[in-house]
């Protein structure tokens, strides 16, 4: 891998979930021209309203997209974790209907969208590992509106915990049954269509209730087979790579 993008590998390895790449198409990633970047929790990445020039994979820390109404009030409708490429619809839809933040300190890969178009153009594979991460996402997005429209608090909040980490496990960054979460009460209730005092309740409940225990933002599922009934959670919907 090249030595001076090594985290590119994070990117890779969840392509190659998808579509075996070969070592052209691996190595073609690898030679993507990039720009670093280190981003403060609450920075913009992307702004409702731009046109990007630039691609942007996240290479470590958290980020959330989301939508916001003439008001102010804000919808989160999915978090982000090292690996994910953050805008890649903007290769074909060229100003942004949504708005990107980190919420923790990340490191930003900017790719050049020429050089995106032509990785895509060149490497068949590699276009192909994109599309199937494009249809994913939508699937998430699907499951996301029945979560917030249909189930009742304590099942919304278990199911974003049983998505978060199993996917955090997927993309390699340790095991679902102890993790820190890394956004607040209130982006949770922000993704959750709920206030920070009821996802607050919420979560005792489900300690309570033995599914979970937690120390601040430090959560340990007890049983996770408690948690995923409560949540419903079948992890089908994530095509076994998200």
């Amino acid at each position: 891998m090249n030595p001076e993008h090594p985290r590119l590998g994070r990117l890779i390895q969840k392509l190659e979930r998808l579509v075996p790449l070969g070592s052209s198409g691996r190595q073609a990633i690898e030679n993507l021209p990039i720009r670093l970047e280190v981003a403060p929790a609450g920075r913009l990445l992307v702004r409702e309203g731009d046109v990007p020039e630039e691609c942007c994979v996240l290479l470590q820390g958290y980020a959330c997209r989301h939508k916001s109404t003439r008001d102010g009030s804000r919808q989160i409708v999915s978090f982000h974790m090292p690996g994910d490429i953050l805008d890649l619809q903007h290769l074909k839809l060229p100003r942004a209907d949504h708005s990107v933040e980190a919420i923790t300190t990340a490191e930003i890969g900017w790719i050049p969208m020429p050089a995106m178009n032509r990785l895509l153009n060149d490497q068949p594979d590699v276009a192909d590992a994109f599309w199937r991460d494009s249809l994913i996402d939508a699937s998430i997005f699907r499951e996301w509106v029945l979560n917030v429209g249909r189930r009742d608090a304590r099942s919304r909040i278990a199911h974003m915990l049983c998505e978060f980490a199993a996917r955090r496990e997927a993309a390699g960054l340790g095991p679902a049954e102890g993790f820190d979460l890394p956004m607040s009460q209130q982006k949770i209730a922000d993704a959750t269509g709920m206030t920070s005092v009821h996802v607050n309740r919420t979560l005792r409940t489900l300690c309570d209730e033995g599914a979970l225990a937690r120390d601040g933002r430090k959560i340990r599922i007890s049983d996770w087979k408690t948690l995923q009934r409560i949540a419903e959670f079948d992890q089908a919907y994530l095509h076994c790579a998200a």
